[in-house]
């Protein structure tokens, strides 16, 4: 039932920014943890990013080491999306990028990429040295 698309990928050069955004329809933003997550070429699946539904005042983030400082996850529920900023882009950061989203409720966080609820298709981020 739950919708999900992910845009704003593409060729960047090192040290470049570039926002990947994921769109969610069907469903309440607010009441689902985020996920973005990457696979580069030949290797597996690596959790890149995690934002929280809502509880208190705060959601709650994760960010790989790989990416800490550089990378910015954030939301907006009245826009139903959810926005990476990539900042000081590097080669290593290639990859297809992933959005996946799950209940609150159901626990799932980063870095797991197991049972996520629903995933989207994928928007490709290519970084040239």
């Amino acid at each position: 039932q739950l919708r999900i698309v992910e845009s704003g990928g593409g060729l960047v050069h090192t040290g470049d920014s570039l926002s990947v955004s994921c769109a969610v329809s069907g469903g309440s933003l607010d009441t689902l943890n985020i996920g973005w997550f990457r696979q580069a070429p030949g290797k597996d699946r690596e959790g890149v990013s995690c934002i929280g539904g809502r509880d208190d005042t705060i959601y709650t983030t994760y960010y790989a080491d790989s990416v800490q400082g550089r990378f910015t996850i954030s939301r907006d529920n009245a826009q139903n999306t959810v926005t990476l900023l990539m900042n000081s882009l590097k080669p290593e950061d290639t990859g297809v990028y992933y959005c996946a989203a799950a209940p609150v409720a159901h626990g799932i966080w980063c870095p797991s990429s197991y049972a996520w609820d629903y995933w989207g298709n994928g928007t490709p981020v290519t970084v040239s040295s």
